[in-house]
């Protein structure tokens, strides 16, 4: 049973050769990822007199029971292991070389070739001229590395050719061995080899393994050929584990023919990443030349030198991509029949969807990934948990189901936290929670909350903001405690039941009792910045009215003592000696009713909506306009305290005009 998906699996990664890059002692890990790196660039490469192209996937961690898959689906098998050692005397090497050979045993069944890249080690044993051995004197030292990978590609496709032509032209007759996946072997012990229906199956199960190794041999047409040819024969038979294979490998020979540039959502085309691609390679893959990307012959013998000027049934076998679709589903449902096969029916849900999202169908798309969520695994480990969580979030960010994608990035954050992780990773867990609040309509602004109706879901933002303040604590951060918690109660106030209210103030009082509440901004590591929060709604103000001076301090109108004809002419604005002589001046009120230095008052209607007294210790007025000196009020009001007048008080120290915005 194949236990460990490959979530980021698309349906390109059918045509690609596995190759695995492993270290062999003790290899320090930045030296290790920094050759790893190098290697994993070259990953196309165009093959020499011909107009193919093989494509590669590097892993440095695969698991030998899934490459037992590689005759069910090829692009499964390890075909080429590297391995990357240190050495660095004459005594070590003999001991080095064994270590290489165990290695290749591990995948051995399947390997077509091998290397072993060897760092350190310099003298006779190092310039012996040796093909599946490269010596390098240190990581700083090794130029030719991608050389190296180019020349063993091109001698894991010699393999690779042989095999197909040797299986495309099998002269056996009837005597085709039957391919079988790891669960199957016991099932066939004792069956009728000579029966029609055995040979059928043995034939339909080849043809599907042809189609596997044209597509990697970079031979569309032809493999779209053998697919076809291959769904007949198992349909005959009802083989549907195999049927299934055979139709997803129609789908992916279509996707690759329809989306030259891929469905993995990779940055940058996958046909423009290699570095031996030729520019005569590249222009291959412009839309419109995709005459060139099959071999137009239904099945060239060799596929190399074809007469590309012909043309012959272009794509005649090519799935349409409505089709794609509809045999995906029917693939699926094949393999839904064997329990065995989940990570199988988990991949083909996962390739479906980045075909549905290229496709801009997003509900048929979310049908598929809905059916990815109830396919039942192994019992998973909690880091496979995370990755599985974190994919489908992924991807159903991908089709714009966005608070689907925050649901189960939040099931992926919880996961980091889990009770049976003996070091919960709790600043995991706060990053990937902070991640969801788009998804649930939810911004760290209280700004945002001042105006219009409240936007998403309260109950769940709520429960989010519980949980930050949650992961918060166990970060040891009192003072993201604090803001979470003065954000919680100033927006989600009208949603909290009384019992809540008292909660939160609780824990908001036991919290800002280690570490007091600030009005700063606080940035957090990756750059996020929190606004202060302050509390605008507390007490809740039911109405404000600016109140007029005393009678004895507020300003009247002078009458002009002096003639009308006077002249105005002077730089003061009220003068008692030279009077305002214009008609218009004379008849206008005044529009101001506070005068800078004289103590001003508002006056407020406001109430305690807590259910406990409510102590204010620093009420005052927010202005802008004017130079204002706030005189601040202290007040206590009881629980529930209906209607309560409050005045502040100020004093303008400028003129101008004054704006009271809280």
């Amino acid at each position: 049973k194949m236990s460990v998906p490959d979530y980021m699996q698309c349906a390109e990664d059918h045509q690609t050769l596995l190759v695995v890059v492993q270290p062999i002692g003790i290899v320090p890990e930045e030296s290790f990822f920094r050759i790893y790196k190098r290697i994993s660039a070259v990953s196309q490469v165009n093959v020499r007199d011909s107009q193919r192209v093989l494509y590669i996937r590097y892993r440095h961690h695969y698991p030998p029971e899934n490459n037992e898959w590689g005759d069910f689906q090829t692009h499964r098998k390890v075909v080429g292991l590297i391995t990357i050692t240190e050495c660095s005397s004459a005594k070590e090497w003999p001991q080095t070389f064994e270590k290489f050979h165990l290695q290749k045993e591990m995948y051995g069944s399947t390997l077509y070739d091998s290397r072993l890249f060897v760092f350190g080690l310099q003298g006779e044993i190092a310039e012996q001229p040796r093909t599946d051995v490269a010596f390098y004197p240190s990581y700083d030292e090794c130029e030719t590395v991608e050389k190296r990978i180019e020349d063993f590609i091109e001698s894991l496709f010699i393999v690779l050719e042989s095999k197909r032509l040797d299986r495309a032209t099998d002269k056996s007759g009837d005597k085709i061995p039957l391919l079988c996946v790891p669960f199957e072997k016991k099932d066939f012990v004792g069956l009728d080899t000579d029966s029609r229906h055995y040979k059928k199956r043995c034939q339909g199960r080849m043809r599907k393994h042809v189609g596997d190794l044209c597509l990697q041999a970079g031979m569309l047409q032809d493999s779209l050929v053998h697919y076809h040819m291959a769904v007949e024969l198992l349909r005959s038979v009802n083989d549907f584990l195999w049927l299934g294979a055979a139709l997803e490998g129609l789908c992916s020979a279509s996707v690759i023919y329809h989306y030259p540039g891929g469905t993995g959502g990779k940055v940058g085309s996958r046909r423009a990443q290699g570095s031996s691609l030729s520019a005569e390679a590249g222009n291959r893959h412009r839309p419109g030349a995709q005459e060139v990307l099959i071999d137009p012959g239904a099945l060239t013998s060799n596929g190399i030198n074809a007469d590309t000027s012909a043309e012959i049934g272009r794509a005649k076998n090519c799935l349409s991509p409505e089709d794609i679709i509809e045999k995906y589903k029917e693939a699926i449902s094949y393999y839904g029949k064997y329990k065995n096969a989940g990570v199988i029916e988990l991949e083909a849900c996962v390739k479906a969807v980045r075909v549905l999202a290229m496709q801009k169908r997003s509900m048929e798309a979310s049908e598929f990934l809905q059916n990815a969520v109830y396919i039942n695994l192994r019992q998973l480990s909690e880091e496979e948990k995370i990755q599985r969580y974190s994919i489908l979030s992924e991807l159903y960010e991908r089709i714009g189901f966005h608070r689907k994608s925050a649901f189960f990035k939040r099931i992926a954050a919880m996961q980091c936290a889990a009770p049976s992780i003996p070091e919960p990773g709790w600043r995991a867990c706060y990053k990937l929670l902070l991640e969801t609040l788009p998804g649930y309509s939810l911004s760290l602004d209280p700004q945002d909350f001042s105006k219009g109706t409240h936007r998403g879901w309260a109950a769940v933002q709520m429960r989010l903001l519980h949980e930050l303040v949650y992961a918060s604590r166990r970060m040891g951060n009192p003072a993201l405690c604090v803001r979470h918690l003065s954000f919680l109660l100033q927006t989600m106030l009208d949603f909290l039941s009384d019992q809540e209210k008292k909660d939160v103030t609780q824990s908001l009082e036991s919290y800002t009792a280690k570490c007091p509440g600030t009005m700063e901004v606080i940035t957090l590591p990756d750059g996020l910045k929190l606004p202060p929060v302050p509390f605008t709604k507390l007490p809740i103000v039911k109405s404000v009215k600016l109140l007029n001076l005393p009678t004895s301090l507020r300003p009247h109108k002078m009458k002009s003592l002096l003639g009308q004809n006077v002249s105005t002419k002077s730089p003061f604005i009220y003068s008692p000696i030279i009077a305002h002589s214009r008609g218009e001046e004379r008849n206008k009120k005044i529009d101001f009713q506070w005068v800078q230095g004289d103590v001003c008052e508002v006056q407020l209607m406001v109430y305690n909506p807590m259910p406990f007294e409510l102590r204010v210790e620093n009420m005052g007025l927010l202005t802008t306009g004017v130079e204002f000196e706030s005189l601040p009020a202290a007040l206590s009001l009881p629980a529930e305290s209906g209607l309560y007048p409050v005045t502040l008080v100020g004093v303008p120290q400028t003129t101008g005009q004054i704006t009271v915005n809280g």
